[in-house]
Formats: structure tokens, sequence, C-alpha cells
């Protein structure tokens, strides 16, 4: 498979024009967080499915829809990129050098609930998230029950995080399919929303995200960088 190695926030997909299977990702994920297929592309649109790696696709990524928007950037030159994954847009923004801004859409709370004997509260920010307010260090044993608790029949992504001092959140992230990562975009997205906070930084073990929210809409700011050409 031919393809590309893209970073952010320690987040790493492989971006290929190339047709995919579930067999084929299994076969060609390797070390990184999944694939990123692209279908179509335009001069400032792009057209893509994202794939765990045990083969399931997900309805959205934040880090992921970053990433094509740079990859497309970097073929065509757009400054203003959407992004379609299946019914859903992400509008991209490069802002200069390896930084952009997202129009992620609305984002749909739930009322706080207890599952399993964990508070939680369930996020839509185009694909399911659990934030857990707690310290995430516990990640390892709440994230992969959670995942596959009957509360969320097509599994959810999980988050443990905490306000810090200095006003940032710190969490870690278990993804649906994928299991622990570096930092998750749309999980930046979810844990502002949950906590209630209107601007906020998110900081994961890969780095640090933005999200702020502006008239019902989410905004996400956050680097990715290309690694290795196509190979």
């Amino acid at each position: 498979m031919r393809s590309s190695r893209w970073d952010a926030n320690g987040n790493i997909y492989l971006v290929t024009e190339e047709s995919l299977t579930p067999d084929a990702v299994r076969a060609e994920v390797r070390d990184t967080d999944g694939i990123l297929e692209v279908f179509r592309s335009g001069d400032d649109w792009v057209e893509i499915a994202i794939w765990n790696p045990d083969g399931s696709r997900a309805e959205m990524s934040g880090n992921g829809t970053r990433i094509a928007a740079c990859w497309l950037a970097e073929r065509t030159n757009a400054n203003d990129i959407t992004v379609r994954v299946g019914p859903r847009e992400v509008r991209a923004r490069m802002l200069g050098g390896t930084l952009v801004e997202q129009d992620m859409g609305e984002v749909l709370v739930s009322e706080p609930e207890e599952v399993a004997g964990i508070g939680l509260i369930a996020v839509d920010v185009g694909n399911p998230h659990a934030v857990v307010q707690g310290d995430p260090a516990d990640l390892p044993s709440i994230g992969p029950m959670l995942e596959v608790h009957e509360r969320f029949p097509r599994r959810t992504n999980v988050q443990v995080a905490r306000l810090t001092p200095d006003g940032t959140i710190e969490a870690r992230v278990w993804e649906r399919g994928a299991g622990e990562t570096a930092a998750s975009g749309s999980s930046a997205v979810a844990i502002a929303a949950a906590f209630g906070r209107k601007a906020v930084k998110i900081r994961f073990p890969g780095g640090e995200l933005s999200v702020r929210f502006e008239e019902g809409r989410a905004f996400l700011t956050g680097p990715a960088v290309r690694v290795q050409l196509d190979t």
C-alpha cells in the first residue's frame, strides 16, 4: 500500500488513495493509530474514510480530519479546506506553520449518568464519547470496560480528565477500536463540552489542543505534520 505517514499530537495516521478493506487495514496499519483512505478530492475539499487499527471505521476524528486537510493543503496550497467524512463536514483553516483550526460543528452533551458505578457524561461529536472526571491514571482500567459496555451499543471512546490549577485540563484517552492513544481531537472537544468550558486547552500525553465554542459550534486548534513521504 502506497501511503504517507502523518503526526497530530502523537496520533499517527497513514494516508492513502488506495481502496481498503478491513483485512487490508489490519495488515497495513502496523504501529499507527489508523489509516485515512482518500476517496475523492478537489482543490479545497477531500472526502475520506477513517479506519481504526482493528479494521472498523470511525465516524469522525479531529486529528484525522486535520491530517487530511494538511495532506490536501500540501498538494493544492489551499488555506481553507472542507473534509467530508460520511454525512459530516469539518471545515479547516491553515494558520501557518503546522497549526490548523477546525470547525467541528455542533456537539451534543447528555446529562450526567452512572455506568458500572462510574460517573460520566456522554458526548456526541459526530462520534460517541464517554467523559469521566477523575485521575487520568485510571484510564487503563476504565477505558476498556466502558468502550464495550452495553450502555454503548456502537462502543465508545473514553476519556478520563481533570482540571488542573493552571486552568488547563489534563486527560488520557481510550479510542474505540484502537486502545489508548497519545491524543485525540474529537476527545478534546468532548472533554471541553463535558466540563462546560467555552475556551480551554486540553493536555494529552502527546501534546496540547485548544478548544473554543462559538454560537453552538466547536472549534479545535492543533498541529499536524507529515513525517514520512509516500512509501
